[in-house]
């Protein structure tokens, strides 16, 4: 059976078995959700620290900080809990605050993804996760005793959910079939933008509005909200289709096909060497890390910069921050299904990986380095241009980040837990940065903020979109595998190159390593 014989995934068909209700979609619904609580845990601080730290500006907000000294004037909510809050941290505290999650984040990356190969993505991600519900449930206890309490918990948190994205690389890497591997991935990882979404608006409402003083009714309603979502997961999910108790015979039998052989878990063998000498994982590692300092600088600042910067209060400011997120889902889904398209019918995996990363990044950079020279008599504006530059930042999930599922399938967990290891270090690094530069809050010097991210952004544009391979690695295969299928564009390629070595030296070439799907996850 080759690709073209396939149908487009979302329709039913003996060979695949179904599709929309099968068991591998359920697990992308299950891991959407999952992923919608691990970044509302991640980020409820970001919107917390805005109403938990008090403010001695009066009720009517005034800057004349923008690039042509104009004065901007709104009235804000006269509700006190609005400009005070609980405590007097200064910004160098609140800033170490927001960046401490990561460095617990950046210890049990590569550990998770050796872990989750080793024993199964299930266990390793709900186990993390339910460990940083039960954090976040700790945060207001933590907070009201001491801050370096608050810090502690932070950093257990990122501990815990360290290991979820390597988790979910290894359960798609032997759970999606080759041509559905960008849509399953895409649309899992969306749930991180749901996550952005509903916490920023739900946490600046229950700011002003919530139980307990207010802020701790963020760390309340999310943390128990993900510890139900854990037990859902762990009666859903298995660790790899043979040992699922359900699933059909025919679904079975077409992942198995098309994805290769999976070993045993307990044989589970990482080619450490050849792994870090590969060119294929530094490229990626590259367009993850310039990626991650804009997530980061936008995750953890986007609200402090729409209240210093844009001058709206925090109940607006919960959902406004929340909107280039409400893009991003919508612009990270289409990205998986077009991507996938492309690679079946018309472009290389390394064409398609190289385009959408390229795009995000040229796209995302320009329009952050935008917004910093619109000021808050055009806020409205800005919020736009935000919402653009994160909408771009959502076709990275047709780039990078599904890039080591292609290049190593098998090791997808361990890869990527190497490079958002480093892709980790800007989550530390951005939230200090962003507080030393911005120590008198003016629109000048967020500037220099975006600067940082634009000039990344094209770092990472020239590296990747020069460099990123799509192929399987030949350290990636193990002699056991069989030929899969490839989608049209690459058989074709790799028919022509066969055909014109053969003619160059007369004889015919055999190749010791079976042509492995160039789009695997």
């Amino acid at each position: 059976m080759t690709v073209d014989q396939v149908t487009e995934p979302g329709s039913d068909c003996p060979d695949r078995g179904p599709v929309l209700c099968s068991k591998r979609w359920s697990i992308a619904y299950v891991g959407m959700a999952g992923f919608f609580f691990i970044y509302s845990l991640r980020v409820n601080l970001s919107v917390g620290i805005v109403c938990m730290v008090r403010d001695s500006a009066n009720h009517t907000n005034t800057t004349s900080n923008n690039s042509r000294g104009e004065t901007c004037i709104f009235q804000t909510s006269n509700n006190e809990n609005t400009q005070r809050g609980e405590f007097d941290w200064d910004k160098s505290t609140t800033s170490l605050m927001l960046s401490s999650f990561f460095y617990g984040y950046i210890t049990t990356q590569v550990v998770g993804g050796w872990l989750a190969g080793r024993f199964g993505g299930k266990k390793v991600l709900g186990i993390g996760v339910g460990l940083t519900a039960l954090c976040t449930l700790l945060v207001p206890v933590g907070a009201r005793w001491d801050y370096r309490a608050v810090l502690a918990l932070r950093i257990l948190m990122g501990i815990a959910e360290g290991a979820s994205f390597p988790s979910m690389h290894t359960l798609w890497g032997r759970w999606a079939p080759p041509l559905e591997r960008t849509r399953l991935s895409s649309f899992t990882y969306a749930g991180q933008n749901l996550g952005n979404i509903v916490t920023y608006t739900l946490s600046g409402w229950l700011c002003v509005h919530g139980f307990d003083g207010g802020w701790p009714s963020i760390f309340y309603v999310t943390g128990a909200g993900c510890l139900i979502w854990v037990l859902i997961w762990f009666i859903v999910v298995e660790d790899t289709p043979e040992s699922h108790p359900t699933i059909s015979k025919a679904e079975k039998d077409y992942i198995n096909k098309t994805r290769g052989r999976n070993e045993a878990l307990e044989k589970f063998q990482v080619p450490w060497i050849s792994m870090f000498k590969s060119r294929a994982l530094w490229v990626c590692l590259t367009a993850h890390a310039c990626n991650n300092w804009t997530h980061y600088t936008l995750l953890t600042g986007l609200p402090t910069f729409m209240k210093e910067v844009l001058k709206f209060d925090i109940a607006e400011n919960g959902l406004l921050s929340s909107i280039p997120y409400m893009v991003m889902v919508c612009t990270s889904i289409s990205a998986g299904q077009l991507a996938d398209f492309l690679r079946s019918k018309y472009l290389t995996t390394r064409a398609t990986r190289r385009l959408f990363q390229s795009v995000a990044f040229i796209g995302a950079g320009s329009c952050i380095i935008g917004v910093g020279f619109i000021g808050c008599e055009n806020r409205n504006y800005a919020v736009a241009l935000l919402a653009i530059a994160v909408g771009f930042e959502g076709l990275c999930y047709a780039g990078y980040m599904v890039n080591q599922v292609d290049f190593a399938p098998r090791y997808a967990g361990v890869l990527y837990g190497i490079t958002n290891t480093v892709a980790t270090v800007p989550g530390i690094v951005a939230p200090l940065v962003v507080g030393a530069l911005t120590p008198n809050k003016s629109q000048e010097e967020w500037r220099n903020v975006f600067y940082i991210c634009g000039s990344l952004c094209l770092l990472g544009t020239i590296v990747f979109g020069s460099f990123a391979v799509g192929e399987v690695q030949p350290w990636a295969v193990l002699e056991e595998d069989f030929e899969i299928d490839v989608p049209a564009k690459e058989r074709d390629e790799k028919e022509r190159d066969k055909s014109k070595i053969e003619k160059e030296i007369g004889s015919t070439v055999i190749y010791s390593i079976p042509i492995i799907e160039d789009s695997v996850k």
